[in-house]
């Protein structure tokens, strides 16, 4: 992707090494870590006791008493956190690493495009913070962990990233290339998108009347129009002449990686389709592609018919 041109974003907290964060040592409970596998083993395995032992797993994991279900972004109506609040917080930011600079061009993009499609729908787009962070750090949705990837906040409506997960999309995910990060920051803008939209407002509410395989399957729609704003976004600064050959492709790679069936596949050699909450790699892939096929709001309806 070409950035040279395009300027940083202002609504970036740069907080590594500026006492917002803290870096667990050795082997902690993350999503990539001994957590996440402990808790992936539990659901393929039978017993009475593994539901106990699930539940105290996912308790820790999400920082004591938190709550899990707001560090998924399912509570929109959560204020920071008495830690946060005592924080004195900088969206004027400067990035002078490659890496940093690259994710606020490319999240400052994301801005000028949503900002004109709410436009055109008579809407005012009120844009995300982009958080980046080492380790660990407070949100409004309870305690943040590189191990979980990038996640989006309704609580605060901020984009939380450890930039270690840019390295692991290459090493652990085989997915490399600019674009494959782009196309994560992008997913995450996304759910603030439908948090703008009133739809994550919509699903929370939904979600609560449901079974849990029933709300799995809902929290996937959720996702997968997420991976169609995050198209809809590619097409956009491929038509400002951003995009460089293979780019796309970059995008659809990670998809493809980050599909439920393909990590449960690769993890553990099986699928439980019942407990998917982002797609199949197919899936991630067909919204992704429709997105940037169409470049609007108008066609990316994933709750209703067939996805």
């Amino acid at each position: 992707m070409k950035i040279d041109d395009l300027k940083e974003s202002q609504r970036v907290e740069d907080r590594r090494g500026s006492g917002y964060s803290s870096r667990r040592q050795g082997g902690g409970l993350t999503g990539s870590g001994l957590g996440g596998n402990l808790l992936l083993q539990l659901l393929f395995s039978s017993g009475k006791g593994k539901w106990l032992i699930l539940l105290l797993l996912l308790f820790g994991l999400m920082g004591g008493g938190s709550g899990f279900g707001d560090f998924l972004g399912f509570d929109t109506n959560g204020g920071y956190s008495q830690s946060y609040q005592n924080q004195t917080e900088s969206t004027t930011s400067t990035m002078t690493d490659k890496e940093g600079v690259f994710l606020s061009k490319v999240f400052q993009s994301t801005e000028d495009f949503w900002t004109k499609e709410f436009s055109k729908e008579g809407l005012k787009y009120n844009p995300p913070v982009l958080v980046i962070y080492e380790g660990q750090t407070s949100t409004a949705c309870g305690l943040g962990s590189a191990g979980s990837g990038p996640f989006y906040c309704p609580g605060d409506r901020k984009v939380y990233i450890d930039l270690s997960f840019y390295r692991e999309l290459t090493t652990k995910y085989k997915a490399s290339g600019d674009f494959a990060m782009a196309y994560v920051i992008a997913h995450e803008v996304g759910h603030h998108v439908q948090t703008e939209l009133g739809i994550m407002s919509d699903f929370n509410k939904a979600r609560q009347k449901l079974s849990e395989k029933e709300a799995n399957a809902l929290t996937v729609r959720l996702e997968l129009q997420a991976d169609y704003y995050a198209g809809a976004w590619s097409k956009y600064v491929d038509g400002q002449g951003l995009l460089e050959v293979g780019d796309i492709d970059e995008a659809m790679t990670a998809a493809h990686a980050v599909g439920d069936d393909t990590l449960q596949k690769e993890a553990y050699g099986r699928v439980v389709p019942d407990s998917f909450t982002h797609g199949t790699s197919a899936q991630r892939q067909k919204w992704f592609h429709r997105g940037y096929q169409y470049g609007d709001l108008a066609h990316g309806d994933t709750f209703s018919g067939d996805i």
